[in-house]
Parts: C-alpha cells; sequence; structure tokens
C-alpha cells in the first residue's frame, strides 16, 4: 500500500469513527442500540477493514462492546472513557457542551492547582524559559486578536506546566485541558479578545514557578480557572452547529 493510499484509508477510518462516536454521545445512537459491520459498511461506504477499525476505537474508548451474534452494542456512559480526548470533543461538539466544559472546569480545580504548586518546587531551567515565551505569546496574539494562535500558546503554558511538576499522572491531564481550552475557542465561548486578566494571571504563575514559591503558583492557578469558569458561565450560547472544529 502506498503512503497515499494508506493515508486516505486512515481519513477514512477517522470519518467513520468520528461520526459514530459523536451520534453515540449525543444520544442520536441511545444506550443499547446495536449496529452491524455491514450496516456501518453501508452507510458510510467503507470497506469492512476500516468499518471494523472504527468500531476497535470506539471500544476501546468503551463506547460499544461487541458480541459474536448479537452485533455492535452501543454502552452506557458510565463505560466511557470520559477522559479520552475524542470523547470530550464529541460531547463539546453536543447540545450539553456548556455543563460539559464547566464539568471539566470543576476537574481542573482538582489538578492543575497542585501541579503549579509541584512545579514552583520541581521545575526546570527550561521549564520556566518555556512558560515565560508563551506568557509573551499569548500577549502578542491577544493584542492582534488572533485566537487561533492565543489558543496554541496557551495550551503550550498548561502543558509545560503540567509536564513541570514532576508527576506523570498529573502531566497525564494535559490532552484534557488542551480539549477544554479549544472547545471554547472553537466553539465561540471565548471573548474576541482575551481577557487581560487572564494573561496577567498567567504571568505569575510563570513568575512563581521561576521564583519557587509554591503558593503563589497555586493561587494564581485557581484564579485562572476561576476567571475561565466565570467567563463561561457569562457566555451567550453559539448557535447550533457553530464550530470551527
Amino acid at each position: 500500500m502506498t503512503s497515499s493510499s494508506g493515508e486516505a484509508v486512515h481519513r477514512l477510518h477517522q470519518s467513520v469513527r468520528d461520526a459514530l462516536g459523536r451520534q453515540i454521545v449525543s444520544a442520536e445512537l441511545p444506550t443499547g442500540a446495536v449496529l452491524t459491520l455491514e450496516g456501518i459498511q453501508a452507510t458510510y461506504d467503507v470497506s469492512r477493514p476500516v468499518a471494523r477499525e472504527a468500531v476497535r476505537v470506539l471500544q476501546a474508548m468503551g463506547l460499544v462492546a461487541t458480541r459474536r451474534r448479537v452485533g455492535i452494542t452501543v454502552l452506557p456512559r458510565q463505560e466511557w472513557n470520559v477522559f479520552d480526548p475524542l470523547v470530550i470533543r464529541w460531547r463539546l461538539d453536543g447540545d450539553g457542551r456548556r455543563q460539559q466544559l464547566l464539568s471539566l472546569s470543576e476537574l481542573r480545580r482538582g489538578f492543575e492547582p497542585i501541579a503549579a504548586r509541584l512545579a514552583a518546587e520541581r521545575a526546570e531551567p527550561e521549564h520556566h524559559g518555556d512558560l515565560a515565551r508563551s506568557v509573551a505569546d499569548m500577549v502578542v496574539h491577544a493584542a492582534a486578536g488572533d485566537l487561533e494562535a492565543y489558543l496554541e500558546a496557551d495550551t503550550t503554558f498548561h502543558r509545560v506546566l503540567l509536564n513541570a511538576c514532576g508527576n506523570d499522572m498529573l502531566a497525564a491531564f494535559g490532552d484534557l485541558v488542551a480539549e477544554l481550552l479549544a472547545g471554547r475557542t472553537h466553539h465561540h465561548l471565548m471573548p474576541d479578545k482575551p481577557n487581560p486578566t487572564a494573561i496577567e494571571l498567567h504571568e505569575k504563575v510563570a513568575i512563581a514557578v521561576r521564583n519557587g514559591d509554591p503558593s503563589a503558583a497555586e493561587q494564581a492557578m485557581r484564579a485562572i480557572i476561576d476567571e475561565a469558569a466565570e467567563a463561561l458561565a457569562s457566555a451567550d450560547d453559539p448557535p447550533d452547529g457553530d464550530t470551527d472544529w
């Protein structure tokens, strides 16, 4: 198989996976619904291997189960891997995106301030530089009104911070935070120009980490999360389907 044909098959698999995933998390395909590989093939006009690979990924996420002589069964929400970045993205694409974002914000309160505290104790010099550069990029992109570039800088900041804490389990939340930040931006729940206060708080975290001040780092990170949650709660809901994913 050539590289181009392999990429085409991969895109097909992703397309089928995403379509089915969104239908499941939105309950368009309700709990207990039964699918078949033949049905997936016919609906999406794909080969059996493509349909099978899409189902395999959904099964790994806990969204479906395959049983002989039964078929592919949609599982209840309790079985889903709700931390999977794709599951988070699909849920953000649905009607309950605001509740999902608020839920993610509540979860952040439980780990990111602690990560900031640990980063102030454990960060290496390269982390200090990366955090400072991310804040500088946020300032530039906010002034330009470039929300995509701002999102990239913001995401980098939080990934660096989580990696700097020296705890692999906390660092693993990087993808979750990235999806939360992307969800706010791509569903137009961010202001046209980022709040200067939010940028100042990111700078406070970076300075506290560089100065080895755990309490200040934790406090500033809590303030970042609170500011984001307040902004989300006051934002207007975008029209259905209004997304830049």
